[in-house]
Parts: structure tokens; sequence; C-alpha cells
């Protein structure tokens, strides 16, 4: 076997071919019938029916876990998401989903991927072993990853990879870069209390909603006056919630929002000077503030290694090295950095065939069928470069 990993690829892909057709399949019954996140029995049994792998083990609920390969040394796992979206579908496709849910980020398309990758793995002799780990509810908490990794799905594996289509990315690419390529997010609520009145006599009350609008603007510049601008990150105030009346001063004011990092330590900077700096803006009207928080995904890091093993193999699935891809979206496929080092690729969908230019979570997004073997090619690659490097 090459030391680069070219001819355990080049294994890999040749057995691929026969799996996909059966994969393109699965995928429209996927797609057909998705479930949100902790309620995926269908999807469950379907994936685990189309693995036919008698020791395959269902862990958190409707994961899955499939291994082949030596039986003894670390692992690489590859990673794809069983739940749908609450989102309902607004595509013309014959197998459209027809109820309230909808696999609108492509989790489908990297089910039947890694069912394909799994069953042509079964064909090669791998150099260490390969698990097809089958996450429920990354769209949702509690967390899927989470779970498993407190299942010990994780267990003697020291590389999780993963394959996510993605529409800023042109069709026939794969983006694969070190470092940061996904945002760690954290929920936020700001509550404001002052003291209640009469809207006609503002000066006898501390006015919440005048201290709460003024935390919300001045928000608006802790990321470019905290942040190196050459790094990514990003605020946003989603909800706003006060009063009941129209000539009544309320007690107190929320508003909630995310808070998103590409960079750890961004993180904590952040999130430390979004505390302060609410506390202090409604001190200077009177009122004090409080920010209560819900600690979200953290950052995607891929390990730069593994992005220089895996890189030059991606010509050898007929995909074309992209150009920098890194966003400000989360995935709690972060949450595995605790225990593995990461590997997260990004397939082009960007200009498919017959594919509109939408953003993930669109009721429109529906990636083509041949995204079924762009996604298993690049998990192959995934694979093969973190096996070697593994070794």
């Amino acid at each position: 076997m090459s030391t680069d990993g070219t001819a355990l690829l080049e294994a890999l892909l040749t057995a691929l071919e026969p799996e996909l057709g059966p994969a393109a399949a699965l995928r429209e019954r996927l797609h057909a019938q998705p479930e949100l996140a902790h309620a995926e029995h269908r999807t469950h049994t379907a994936v685990l029916e189309a693995l036919d792998a008698p020791g395959a083990a269902t862990v958190a609920g409707t994961g899955i876990v499939a291994r082949l390969g030596p039986a003894d040394g670390t692992a690489v796992a590859v990673r794809a998401e069983l739940d749908a979206l609450p989102v309902r579908e607004r595509t013309d496709a014959a197998f459209a989903a027809t109820g309230a849910a909808m696999h609108a980020c492509g989790h489908d398309v990297h089910m039947a991927a890694l069912v394909a990758l799994f069953r042509a793995a079964r064909t090669v002799e791998l150099p260490v072993p390969l698990v097809a780990l089958f996450q429920p509810s990354e769209e949702a908490y509690p967390s899927g990853a989470l779970e498993l990794l407190d299942a010990g799905a994780l267990d003697g594996v020291a590389v999780v990879a993963a394959a996510h289509v993605h529409p800023d990315v042109p069709w026939g690419e794969v983006a694969v870069d070190e470092g940061p390529v996904n945002a760690s997010s954290d929920s936020f609520v700001v509550v404001v209390e002052g003291e209640s009145g009469h809207a006609a006599y503002p000066h006898d009350t501390r006015d919440p909603v005048v201290a709460l609008a003024a935390v919300v603007v001045a928000l608006q510049s802790l990321v470019s006056r905290r942040v190196d601008p050459l790094r990514s990150a990003v605020v946003t105030v989603g909800t706003l919630e006060a009063g009941s009346a129209d000539n009544v001063i309320p007690e107190h004011a929320r508003a909630g929002g995310t808070l998103r990092a590409l960079h750890p330590d961004d993180r904590v900077e952040l999130r430390r000077a979004l505390g302060t700096l609410a506390e202090h803006v409604a001190l200077a009207h009177g009122c004090t503030a409080r920010v209560e928080w819900t600690e979200g995904e953290p950052a995607i890091v891929n390990d730069a290694a593994l992005v220089a093993r895996v890189r030059p193999l991606l010509e050898r699935t007929g995909a074309a090295a992209a150009h920098t891809q890194r966003s400000c979206g989360s995935d709690d496929f972060g949450f595995f950095g605790a225990r593995s080092r990461l590997l997260l690729l990004f397939v082009g969908v960007g200009g498919a065939p017959g594919m509109p230019h939408v953003p993930l979570h669109h009721p429109q997004f529906l990636p083509p069928t041949e995204a079924v073997a762009a996604v298993a090619r690049a998990q192959a690659a995934a694979y093969a470069g973190a096996a070697v490097a593994t070794r």
C-alpha cells in the first residue's frame, strides 16, 4: 500500500462504482421520509438495512456505529447525519417530502454516500479500521455528537472526518482547508431590568426598552472593535421582547441572539466583552443587565497534517481543490475535536445541474443525484489520507 494513500484511494474508488446506483436510490428514499432530531427511527432502519453490517451497533437512541478493517489499532471514523429540518419542501422532485420536515442540508446525501463507502470498503484491504458514524440530532439540542461521545462511540478513534455539501463551493470542486473552517456558536439572552411606570411620566421610571435598544446598537461594534479584521466572528440579535401595553414602560426587556467565532480565543474574549458591554450600557441608562448563556458547538478546526495528506488526493476523485471555504455556520461535529483530530471537507454543489442557487436550509435546497457520488468519493479521499497519516 502506497505511503501517500493513492493506492488505497484507487482501490476504494473502484469498489465504490457498483455501490453508487443503490446509494442514489437510498438517498431518494431517505429524502422522501425525513425525520426530525431524536426521532430518526425509519431513517435508522433504512440505513441499517442498507449497510448490511451484522456487527453494527445502535447507540444514542437512533445512532449507528459500524466498523470494518483490522480488529486492533486506532481508527478513522467518517460521520454522516441522520436528522432533517423543520422545513416544508418546495421542490418538484418525484421523491420530495410532503410533510413539515425536509432534508434541506444534504444529510440524505451524506448518509447514502457513507453507506456506499462502507459497503465498498468491505472488499478492500484496509490499513486501519474504518468506523461509519451515523449521528442523530445534528440540527437540534441535545447534541447527537455529544451523545455519541458519551456512549463511547469514539473510543479508539484517532480521526473523525466528514464531507458536507455546500452551495458556496462550485460544482466539481471540494474545499479542504487547515485551521478553523466552521465557527463556534453560543446563544445568549440579555435581560435588562429597570423600573416600570406610566408612559406619560418616563422621568419617574428607568426605561429598560431604551436601555436594551442601546445595548443592541452597541453590540454591532463588538466584533469590529474587538476582533482582528482578518479573523471572522458575528453577533446576531434575533429576538426582542418587552412589555404588554403601549402606555406602560415595562419593568424588564430581553434580547436573544447568537455569538459565533471562528477562533476559539475570540470566542472567550467576545463572551466576556458582550457581558461587560451590556452591563455598562444598561447602567448608563439607570438600569441593570445580565447575560444568560447557552453554550453551543465549538469551532471546527481542521488538522493541518490531515489536510496536507488529503488535498493531493482530491484530483484522483475527479474533483478540483476549491479555494478556501470558511463559514460562520456551526456544526456539532466540532465536539468530536475534544477526543480526535478533525477533518471537514465541503463538497461543492454551487451551479450543479438543475439546482437553483439557494442556501443551506432553504426549502428548495436539493443537490442532484450525482452529489451522492461526489460526497462518497470525498469521504473515500478523507479516509485514505487520514489512514496513512495515522499508521
